[in-house]
């Protein structure tokens, strides 16, 4: 049973912050795979890099706030995959579009996860999860 003397802090207008960044992602990242996929210039499709690597960021904040330890379940894991993905497009720039693709596959399918996959944290052991890992 958690410590009822914890107090979990929120962050303002959180449910806002979190649709505002995942729009954000999504277009940044569906504008981004197309300009790939169709050649558009380098200097038009890196602003576009960044800001889907930003509202990444914003949205893995937004969702482990308060419990840092959550990006280390199934859901944390491929977040931190995925932007390491992203983080590594411009120095890999001739497989840009192969680490694009793959970052979207990663995104479909943790999307889609059991709770049970979602939620697992291997790093705590089978079977544990972060939040009762501390119990």
């Amino acid at each position: 049973m958690p410590n009822a003397s914890i107090v979990r802090r929120k962050i303002p207008y959180a449910r806002v912050w979190s649709i505002l960044f995942r729009t954000l992602h999504i277009l940044a990242f569906s504008i981004l795979v197309g300009g790939h996929a169709f050649n558009a210039p380098a200097d038009q499709l890196r602003p576009l890099l960044y800001l889907a690597i930003a509202s990444g960021i914003g949205m893995a904040f937004i969702e482990a706030y308060p419990e840092w330890q959550t990006l280390f379940q199934g859901w944390g894991i491929l977040v931190m995959i995925k932007l390491g993905l992203l983080c590594a497009v411009p120095f890999a720039w001739s497989h840009r579009f192969a680490i694009l693709i793959a970052v979207l596959v990663i995104g479909s399918v943790g999307s889609h996860m059991t709770k049970r996959l979602r939620h697992c944290a291997p790093l705590f052991g089978p079977g544990v999860s972060a939040q009762n890992a501390e119990e």
